[in-house]
């Protein structure tokens, strides 16, 4: 039990889940009708892609974080001894294989994604994480991926709606990842991650998060006002603009490592949210 508690805290279900999640709502901007037994077949598949291939882009990210993560988070699985290295290569290759081959079951514009969006996740991790504010913006690329996947699974391709929903989670996780550099700033200067938080402090940091989780926000009313998504839309959109200005307020007012981590979590939340409010816009 102790070894299944690890795998699962190396994957982090819940942002597995949320990027699998996220291919159904790319799907929706192009395909209404998602619950026909040809297209839900090929969201299945596409959700498995986005699960395991974001699970393996977490278990890579935790290999090579090991000695960050032994300063920042001992109780990781993986510097705590839960997880060896070798399992966790493992588990990484065994849910790569996974994914590809469900991209492949869908189409071949999918496995190409599929294989760019891993490609990306292994230089964030590998190299990419070092360059900081560039690392910021690799890690929202693959994240925003699965918004752009499912118009293809579904063979529709892109969409207005799409690519303004890219653009909206594009600024609200760049904003994360700058206030998780906040969380992990004594780790990062060990290891020489040039995030904004160790180049310029932590304020500076959050004033940077802030204002592109305040951005997205703004940005937010604009599938509406443009007619791409209904008013179901405004719902749940409206509840996310709250939680990112509160949040957002919370942080320039305190900006210390734990109200940090507190942030960045909960903006997990209001970034599911998101989803859901493009979900009900576009199938409303």
């Amino acid at each position: 039990m102790g070894k299944l508690s690890g795998f699962l805290q190396l994957i982090r279900p819940v942002n597995c889940a949320m990027m699998g999640s996220a291919v159904i709502v790319g799907a929706s901007f192009v395909e209404k009708e998602i619950f026909l037994p040809d297209v839900s077949t090929k969201l299945l598949l596409g959700f498995i892609t986005s699960f395991t291939l974001t699970g393996a882009s977490m278990v890579i990210n935790d290999y090579y974080d090991r000695k960050i993560d032994a300063i920042n988070e001992p109780s990781r699985p993986i510097p705590s001894g839960l997880v060896s290295t070798e399992e966790a290569l493992s588990l990484a290759l065994a849910l790569s294989t996974i994914g590809f081959a469900a991209a492949l079951m869908t189409s071949t514009s999918c496995l190409f994604i599929a294989i760019i969006a891993w490609i990306v996740s292994v230089a964030y991790n590998t190299k990419g994480k070092h360059t900081g504010l560039l690392g910021n913006f690799l890690v929202s690329t693959v994240v925003v991926t699965p918004l752009i996947y499912g118009g293809f699974a579904v063979d529709k391709g892109l969409a207005v709606p799409t690519l303004l929903s890219v653009a909206i989670a594009f600024l609200s996780i760049t904003g994360r990842e700058i206030t998780k550099g906040i969380v992990d700033v004594q780790g990062d200067k060990a290891q020489n991650v040039k995030t904004i938080a160790v180049l310029y402090g932590e304020k500076t940091a959050a004033v940077v998060a802030v204002i592109l989780l305040l951005l997205a926000a703004g940005l937010s009313p604009v599938p509406w006002l443009v007619g791409v998504v209904s008013i179901w839309y405004l719902p749940f959109v409206i509840v996310t603009d709250a939680g990112l200005v509160l949040s957002s307020l919370s942080l320039v007012r305190d900006y210390s490592r734990e109200n940090a981590r507190r942030i960045k979590n909960s903006n997990l939340l209001w970034l599911m949210l998101g989803l859901s409010a493009f979900l009900a816009g576009s199938l409303g």
